[in-house]
């Protein structure tokens, strides 16, 4: 077999794969929606004819070296419609004013339930969340939130409403970039938007495992019994939810995607720091698919088939996707050379850019004329997205490197350092 013949069949399997991926996530969408739609309406109406108290959430923020989002991140909680709220900051090493603009803010606000832990080492996200949650953290559900974040109005709430429901254990945040008027951030915002409507499909399938760091929520009783946080990847909010998953099963026990659960949060300024994010999150749930690599084609009855036997294999063979990008750019690039069309091209700019449009059309919580002004930008994404290709390669190259280091779990980081941040004051809710 020449050549030619392989990227025409590698170009044809890779096609098929994301074509009917596209289809997938668009119908699984839809049917979460209307889902929805009917849990809110039996929600309101149980609220109708009974009285709820509000349950305490402890809502953790790590922060280091934040001083010019933290003040941001605390007024949008303290905005929120949920009040029965025990709020801890915990400032991990900051060399900046973090640690005292939140004394301030403690000060400014006497009736808000704040504290502040101080550690004096960079221990990392995953140590200094565990702390506070075994020492400090109170209530019966616990979200954890970045400190370059904000929550809407009804974040809180939407996301304690969820667990209404015995099944539900986690629940993943709705997370959206700042806008921010520059190339990578309108990158990031598409992308985010995009990534974030697949998860859609993921919960209607019971085949989620991942709940990011931003706003994620979790029965305190549940993180108890499962050991807290891990911190031997470097991703510790992956490790997390799959943790959860391994030792609770995902047939009974849940962890879901919450669509109304929104918070902002600012994207990567630069391409650089763009780069080193995707690395670490690339590496981190390699990790972690590595560590619970026996959840893979698993047949104990507590896991769905649809993630041992398709979830948690695509993220392995999406892995392998990305290796095969460049070839497949230089196969369309030469077939539309050397048959003087651009068939093949045509095809793939029009599906990518139909199915941005409709992702961002049927986004339930963009107002129409924000939607109208966003479309301006998909006739250029499809050549934007390019960008993105190209950072995935080099991450997946990167990983490749260390692949001798993935393979014995030698890589455990005890430190982070934040991103630059830019501290753009936004209105939310």
């Amino acid at each position: 077999m020449d050549g030619g013949l392989i990227l025409f069949y590698l170009f044809a399997a890779t096609s098929a794969m994301y074509v009917m991926h596209f289809g997938m996530y668009l119908v699984g969408a839809n049917f979460y929606d209307m889902w929805q739609f009917k849990r809110r309406h039996h929600l309101a109406a149980a609220r109708r004819h009974s009285a709820h108290a509000e349950p305490l959430v402890s809502l953790l923020i790590p922060a280091h070296n934040e001083e010019k989002v933290i003040l941001r991140c605390l007024q949008s909680i303290r905005a929120g419609s949920h009040q029965n709220l025990q709020i801890i900051v915990i400032d991990d090493a900051s060399k900046d004013n973090t640690y005292n603009l939140v004394l301030e803010y403690k000060r400014e606000h006497p009736d808000t339930d704040l504290s502040i832990v101080r550690r004096y080492k960079n221990v990392g996200k995953g140590q200094g969340l565990n702390y506070a949650l075994q020492h400090r953290a109170k209530g019966k559900l616990v979200m954890t939130l970045d400190a370059d974040s904000m929550l809407e109005h009804d974040t809180i709430k939407n996301a304690v409403s969820y667990f209404d429901d015995p099944s539900i254990v986690g629940v993943a945040a709705n997370v959206r970039i700042i806008e921010e008027p520059t190339i990578l951030g309108i990158l990031q915002k598409f992308e985010h938007m995009i990534g974030y409507r697949s998860k859609k499909t993921y919960s209607l399938t019971k085949s989620e495992f991942v709940i990011g760091g931003v706003a994620s929520t979790y029965r305190m009783e549940v993180l108890k019994e499962v050991g807290f946080y891990d911190t031997d990847t470097w991703t510790e909010d992956i490790g997390l939810s799959i943790k959860i998953i391994s030792n609770m099963g995902n047939r009974n026990y849940k962890i879901i995607y919450a669509a109304d659960v929104t918070a902002l949060t600012e994207g990567v300024a630069t391409f650089r720091g763009l780069l080193k994010q995707r690395f670490r999150w690339k590496y981190g749930s390699l990790q972690n698919v590595v560590k619970y690599r026996h959840l893979i084609f698993n047949l104990d009855k507590r896991f769905t088939r649809r993630l041992t036997w398709y979830r948690l294999p695509m993220a392995i063979i999406g892995e392998f996707a990305i290796l095969c990008a460049p070839l497949l750019w230089g196969y369309v690039v030469y077939i539309s050379l050397a048959t003087h069309s651009l068939q093949l091209f045509a095809g793939a700019y029009l599906t990518i850019t139909i199915y941005t449009l409709l992702t961002l059309w049927y986004d339930e919580h963009l107002p129409k004329l924000y939607c109208l002004r966003l479309s301006c930008y998909t006739p250029f994404l499809y050549f934007i997205f390019y960008l993105m290709d190209l950072i995935q390669f080099i991450a997946v190259v990167k990983c490749l490197m260390r692949t001798h280091r993935l393979v014995g779990q030698q890589d455990q980081k005890s430190t982070w350092v934040s991103p630059q941040r830019v501290g753009r004051q936004v209105v939310t809710g």
